[in-house]
């Protein structure tokens, strides 16, 4: 059976975002201390500001931010894993 990039793309969405609301989760629930400084961490890239071209008619915003933390990582190499392994 041939696998398609598309396939892929949507293992490697929903494992990050189920391991970003586990770091989430992580970040809330677990005390202060070493475990949630490592896990709950994240970085933001992405355009900050976002980006507005103001037509007189029409005005565009244009913008995007990702939050990765170690867990969204982990869960979107599980994903590749498990595309790869089904």
């Amino acid at each position: 059976m041939r696998k398609s990039y598309g396939v892929l793309l949507i293992f490697v969405l929903i494992g990050g975002l189920l391991g970003g609301v586990l770091g989430e989760i992580l970040r809330i629930m677990a005390p202060q201390g070493t475990i949630q400084a490592i896990f709950a961490t994240s970085f933001t890239p992405g355009i900050s500001p976002p980006f507005t071209i103001d037509l007189v008619l029409i005005k565009l915003t244009i913008g995007f931010a990702l939050k990765i933390n170690l867990l969204s990582l982990i869960g979107m190499f599980l994903g590749i894993y498990l595309y790869k392994n089904i």
